[in-house]
């Protein structure tokens, strides 16, 4: 009885090489926990936010709607803009723009 009682602990050891797992309490909460915030930006902030890493703001009335959805065209693969965000930040543009 004792043998199997010792061989029993010896398949519970984690081995050296390998990492213990962890708690399985840890590992529910780790799947239950919400992603990254989902407040989702507005076009303003998004324009701000993307636009001013790289050059001076423009003004929306500064184009209109027709120039902006080109110039974003352009800029949405030098930026590397995510899509939606992208027609987040045009739908901004053109409703502000200067028409």
């Amino acid at each position: 009885m004792l043998a199997l009682l010792a061989s029993a602990q010896e398949v519970e050891k984690p081995s050296p090489t390998q990492p213990p797992a962890p708690p399985r309490s840890e590992l529910a909460s780790s799947q239950t926990k919400p992603k990254a915030d989902s407040k989702k930006l507005s076009g303003a902030e998004l324009y701000s936010m993307h636009c001013n890493r790289c050059h001076p703001e423009r003004y929306p009335t500064e184009r209109t709607a027709a120039q902006w959805k080109t110039i974003l065209l352009h800029m949405r693969v030098r930026a590397n803009l995510p899509a939606g965000q992208s027609r987040t930040i045009l739908k901004y543009l053109q409703d502000n723009s200067g028409r």
